[in-house]
């Protein structure tokens, strides 16, 4: 089929299919009782006439299985929706725990990519073929919206919170992706493409990159610069709790309350440190807005998250 008569984009990831299949059953249903609906309104009206002016029509009476019917028809194809695409929505929203983790800032009017090797693009992003891909995003300003329309994927981009979007793709090539929230004057031209490579290739355009800082190294150093290495301290003698095997595990709070140490806690905490101090703790730690850009708080989340209790 040639691209003018392509009324979809190519499907190029595991989970379009299924989308595409959701999609085309409601499409379906829809056509099906719009169709019904007119035809027997039309029915209706030519056969049930009044042909006369002193004609007058007979009596009716209800129908108990008639009722049923519609009653019960429509609620089993609602709910056959409803579990298809809640099923959908959960394998869509939770990534595979062995994905491929990119980080993702947008920003007016760009988007930038930083690979676990520490490599950088600037709207492209290159990926191995069959591996899923986890994106970590965050925005610097507005809110943006990450979308690839081959891989039926998109994702708002928040300011101040953290959001994941994940792929596979199934078909080597060029792909594009959008921004598909109006972000500003020249929203139209937040694009890029996303190149899927076979895996052995994307380890030689890799390679090709050349060595960079990982985010975790940047991290690191990071974290001594900014001086955090002083109160979090790996012995627990430190103003601020000890970081080793933190991430994921639940923390107690000052106010009695418990919250998981995610990414978004994480975030908060490095930025706005008072907004929840862990219990036994002052909250005295002084805020690092404005200070470390969105790069570099994504940084200090993955040399955390790469922290180790000890024995584990």
């Amino acid at each position: 089929m040639s691209d003018f008569f392509q009324l979809v984009p190519e499907r190029a990831s595991a989970l379009a299919g299924r989308v595409d299949a959701l999609l085309y059953f409601m499409l379906a249903v829809s056509t099906f009782f719009t169709l019904l609906i007119a035809g027997t309104l039309v029915y209706f009206a030519v056969r049930y006439r009044r042909r006369s002016p002193d004609e007058i029509p007979p009596p009716t009476t209800g129908s108990l299985s008639l009722e049923i019917t519609w009653t019960i028809v429509p609620l089993a194809l609602t709910l056959v929706m409803y579990v298809w695409g809640a099923s959908l929505y959960f394998n869509e929203a939770v990534p595979p725990p062995d994905a491929l983790d990119v980080n993702v800032v947008g920003k007016q009017w760009m988007w930038k990519f930083q690979h676990v090797g520490g490599q950088r693009e600037i709207n492209e992003l290159h990926v191995p073929l069959g591996t899923a891909v986890r994106l970590n995003m965050t925005s610097e300003d507005v809110i943006h919206s990450l979308y690839v329309p081959a891989f039926r994927v998109k994702t708002d981009v928040l300011p101040g919170r953290y959001t994941t979007m994940w792929f596979q793709a199934t078909r080597t090539g060029r792909f594009h992706l959008f921004c598909a929230e109006y972000c500003g004057t020249q929203h139209s031209g937040m694009i890029g493409w996303v190149e899927v490579l076979e895996p052995a290739q994307f380890q030689r355009w890799l390679a090709g990159i050349g060595a960079a800082t990982t985010p975790t190294e940047a991290g690191a150093r990071l974290f001594q610069t900014a001086g955090c290495d002083t109160c979090h301290r790996s012995d627990g003698r430190g103003q601020g709790p000890a970081l080793e095997g933190l991430f994921g595990r639940p923390v107690k709070l000052a106010d009695g309350s418990t919250v998981t140490a995610d990414e978004n806690y994480l975030r908060e905490s490095v930025l706005r440190p008072t907004a929840r101090v862990v219990a036994g703790y002052q909250p005295v730690m002084p805020t690092f807005q404005g200070v470390i850009d969105e790069e570099g708080v994504l940084q200090l989340i993955a040399y955390i998250k790469s922290l180790r209790a000890e024995g584990s």
